[in-house]
């Protein structure tokens, strides 16, 4: 099983050669290591840089900021081959650097792109995107955070929860109110280099049901000081318009790694009940079984076809909020279904953590929360029915 579909406009030569890379880096070192990075809950540092050597990380980095130049479909097979190859539904936050490194490509000033893009490519830095607050979870408008003029650099204050890779960041693109008069319009997106930082702390790991190996946590500013110069974008307020127009990319990633896992689980799940017998015959001979494979293979082709024509709309420019709203909708509710369905399949085995499907299950429930939760993305696609 591959992301592309045989009738994929946007697969180049250069995507397959790029993913068969990709499956080979995946394999060697984050497959083997997934259970020791839950125990220790976050990655190796050094995977970042690896996996920049392997340029996974810069492949839609343009080359004069020190990536491949490549399109986002590069970034699409990276999100898709995590799954699909090391069965990762999150251990390893390289969703968030590849979003962060759009927010920076999109909206940075040539100066912002040549300091941080070749870090982030190479894994010298981590990034984090802190949007969401104890108090207003998808609510990114009403946001408590705020950035204050003091001379030529910005005070902030505030706290965030949900960072993913918050644990590690080097960099952060933060959300915060450089105008706290006002909701969408007071909103600015704020580069923070976490280095020496003062007033900054992290807290410690958040405990998860799922994604144990990713580094969680809430991050706390006092009187934090970054220059005036880090403000991403050519004025203040512009936030929010960035967070829309970047959103849709970042809720197809989330159904990009959700086809990804429904095919390691598929897999892994059809190896099982064709090794695994009772009443004398294969799990896999019992109709219910077949019937029930049969579903969730129809469903997971659904998906990677809706996934291929949103990752062409994306290269193109033409992915609305609406449809990149249906992508994460429904590929994290198929990605629930199927895991479920799996799961069962393996029987009292499926409950037990040395089993991939156990880790999978946990790991997929936060794929309808994060990037706005399902029921936000509902709301999203009905406002699009009466315009």
């Amino acid at each position: 099983m591959t992301l592309f579909t045989p009738t994929s406009k946007w697969q180049l030569e250069e995507h397959q050669l790029f993913s068969e890379s990709v499956k080979k880096f995946y394999s060697d070192e984050v497959k083997p290591k997934l259970e020791q990075w839950g125990e220790q809950q976050r990655v190796d540092r050094k995977l970042w840089n690896k996996a920049g050597d392997a340029g996974i990380l810069g492949g839609s980095v343009p080359e004069e900021y020190g990536g491949s130049g490549g399109d986002l479909g590069f970034d699409a097979i990276a999100l898709y081959e995590l799954g699909r190859t090391a069965g990762d539904s999150g251990s390893w936050g390289y969703a968030i650097q590849s979003i962060v490194i759009h927010y920076i490509n999109a909206y940075g000033t040539d100066e912002q792109k040549q300091k941080w893009l070749p870090k982030l490519s190479t894994g010298e830095y981590v990034s984090a995107l802190a949007m969401t607050e104890p108090s207003t979870g998808s609510d990114v408008q009403s946001i408590k955070t705020v950035a204050e003029r003091d001379g030529n650099q910005y005070k902030i204050n505030g706290s965030k929860i949900f960072i993913t890779n918050g644990g590690s960041a080097d960099l952060i693109v933060l959300a915060a109110k450089t105008n706290k008069h006002e909701k969408s319009k007071g909103v600015s997106l704020i580069v923070v280099e976490t280095k020496n930082l003062e007033g900054f702390k992290r807290g410690k790991p958040l405990k998860k049901l799922g994604q144990k190996g990713n580094d969680t946590c809430e991050l706390f500013f006092e009187d934090s000081k970054v220059p005036l110069t880090n403000l991403l974008g050519p004025e203040e307020g512009k936030g929010f318009y960035q967070l829309m127009k970047q959103l849709p990319w970042e809720r197809l990633a989330i159904g990009i790694g959700a086809l990804g896992n429904i095919d390691f689980a598929l897999e892994e799940t059809i190896k099982y009940v064709k090794d695994r017998k009772a009443f004398n015959q294969r799990i896999m001979d019992f109709q219910n079984t077949r019937f029930k494979l049969a579903e969730m293979k129809t469903k997971a082709e659904v998906l990677r076809s809706f996934i291929n024509d949103c990752v062409d709309r994306v290269k193109m420019g033409t992915l609305d909020a609406s449809t990149a709203s249906m992508a994460k909708y429904w590929g994290s509710q198929t990605q629930n279904e199927i895991m479920d369905g799996c799961l069962q399949l393996h029987g009292g085995y499926g409950f037990i953590m040395e089993y991939p499907i156990a880790r999978m299950y946990a790991d997929a429930r936060v794929q309808s929360i994060y990037g706005g939760t399902n029921e936000i993305m509902k709301e999203l696609i009905a406002r699009s029915l009466d315009d």
